[in-house]
């Protein structure tokens, strides 16, 4: 491939743009340009001549028609060497464009934002953009193409040592401009269905809620060292570094990223809370604690189960600070998860050299409002994420003793636990501490026995405690048993067939209970 001589940058992010504007300068490139782009490069005087100048032809409609012109696609798709589309070039007065730096309008970022309307929206549809980017990499043999400023060093080596690039170079970002255009107009597709669906659904209804197709087009953003097993592959995609960010430690195993996102919706449901620590153990909550401090919260939630913590990983609600990193370096974890670390902190802490540190920099629940999982056959699953609240105003009391103010406190703390607990779940609690976790097993009754060894083994009295269901009591015996454990109030969805048995069970026993006719079940 001879050398770049012309190419057409216009971009919406403009990070990067200027030194690698003044590369291509340095390497005899002439720069087309539009609007803002052409603004900023000229604001630092670097030679720019207008797209419109190039093509004859104005910017007009608000700018919606400027790239859209037979000189820009022409100059792109035309085939090099070939007699026919060279004679076409030559008497259509065409000139060749080598290298395009296109990156699109903001839509899904424009449609993030609360209130957005539906006009903000379509403005923010790019049309130009896709179709340069797409023109130009089909015609990648001759055409180098630039759609993400990560890519321009990689770019701007090639030209400044060999005045073009490589075909490997061109081809993998060719890729790369159609997973990017495929993943935009999916974002656009999802979002227009679900506007468009608004008058013709129910608030309730599907059809207003998931998209009409799922597409899953997100960029490689970390390979990793394995998958579950060290016998699997694996990798990381999309945005994750803009919610968490890593100061320390080894790098992120698949593992790791399963532990440390769930510990940070677990520790998003405390966020307006005292000072609340929680330790987990593949993605369960082995010990929740609050106090006046997060040293004193560390000392409740580690107290519930001292042997699962090891290996663990630990996410609090308040940035970390040195007493309470004093006390967690005494064991071994894996991961920390806080909105912020206190300097002592980190010092204290980066003396744990594999320990990985990890800063929370937005609540992960704004933003993962759907799971989505595989479920093999190529064939996924997804669903709204279980971010539903719980308060005072939504429990039902059906027994005949009424709940305390200490136990409706530790029902509602209890009630936000159990729920990050995999299914069957129940969870022994105080208002500030949980007492014994039961987990993932067949059967309810098997769950409430675990948490009571677990509280045992812990030296942990339920003497006065509440339990807490992550789905009604199919049958009376799931609560007799935590009586005769020592809990006097319950929480539970309720909705069982045998609601009644259950009820009579606790009002036998002198038990306070609460429905909250929500259930959290978790696969």
């Amino acid at each position: 491939m001879s050398k770049i001589e012309r190419a057409l940058l216009s971009v919406t992010d403009k990070s990067g743009l200027v030194p690698f504007a003044r590369s291509l300068v340095a390497a005899g490139i002439e720069i087309l340009s539009t609007g803002g782009t052409a603004k900023v490069l000229r604001g630092e005087n670097i030679p720019v001549t207008d797209l419109s100048a190039f093509t004859g032809f104005p910017e007009m409609l608000d700018g919606r028609v400027k790239t859209l012109h037979p000189k820009v696609h022409g100059g792109l798709l035309y085939i090099r060497g070939n007699a026919t589309h060279e004679q076409s070039v030559r008497e259509h007065g065409l000139k060749p464009i080598d290298l395009v730096v296109v990156n699109l309008y903001p839509f899904e970022q424009t449609v993030s934002k609360p209130g957005v309307t539906l006009e903000e929206a379509v403005e923010n549809i790019d049309i130009g953009g896709p179709s340069m980017l797409r023109s130009a990499a089909k015609n990648h043999d001759s055409v180098t193409v630039v759609v993400d400023p990560a890519d321009y060093a990689e770019v701007a080596r090639a030209i400044e040592s060999n005045g073009t690039t490589s075909p490997e170079l061109r081809r993998k970002l060719a890729a790369k401009v159609f997973v990017r255009t495929a993943a935009y107009d999916a974002a656009i597709g999802e979002y227009l269905t679900r506007e468009f669906s608004r008058p013709l659904a129910t608030s309730d209804s599907p059809a207003s809620r998931m998209p009409e197709s799922l597409a899953l087009r997100e960029p490689l953003a970390q390979t990793l060292r394995y998958g579950e097993n060290p016998h699997q592959k694996a990798a990381l995609y999309g945005p994750f570094r803009d919610t968490y960010e890593q100061l320390h430690g080894k790098e992120l195993s698949y593992n790791n990223i399963l532990d440390l996102t769930a510990a940070a919706h677990l520790i998003g449901e405390f966020s307006g809370d005292p000072h609340t620590l929680a330790i987990l153990k593949h993605t369960n909550p082995c010990g929740i604690g609050q106090g006046d401090t997060l040293r004193a919260a560390w000392e409740k939630a580690f107290a519930t189960d001292k042997q699962a913590p090891f290996g663990g990983i630990i996410a609090v609600n308040r940035d970390l600070d040195a007493e309470c990193a004093l006390a967690i370096v005494e064991i071994f974890s894996e991961v920390i998860v806080a909105p912020g670390f206190s300097p002592e902190a980190l010092e204290i802490l980066k003396q744990k050299k594999n320990l990985r540190l990890i800063q929370l920099l937005k609540d992960p629940r704004e933003t993962d409002a759907r799971d989505v999982r595989s479920v093999g056959a190529g064939s996924y699953l997804m669903q709204e994420s279980d971010v539903r609240a719980v308060g005072v105003q939504d429990l039902k009391i059906v027994t005949k003793r009424q709940p305390t103010e200490s136990e409706l406190r530790a029902m509602l703390f209890g009630w936000r636990a159990v729920k990050h607990v995999k299914s069957n779940a129940i969870v022994y609690v105080q208002s500030d501490r949980t007492l014994g976790v039961g987990a993932g097993q067949m059967s309810r009754v098997d769950a409430s026995r675990i948490a009571v060894w677990k509280a045992g083994e812990a030296g942990l009295s339920l003497a006065g405690s509440v339990v807490c269901s992550d789905a009604f009591f199919p049958f009376a015996d799931g609560l007799v048993a935590a009586a005769e454990a020592g809990a006097t109030a319950a929480i539970q969805p309720g909705g069982s067939m045998r609601d009644s048995e259950v009820i009579a069970a606790a009002d036998e026993r002198g038990i306070a209970m609460a429905m909250t006719g929500v259930r959290h079940f978790r696969h």
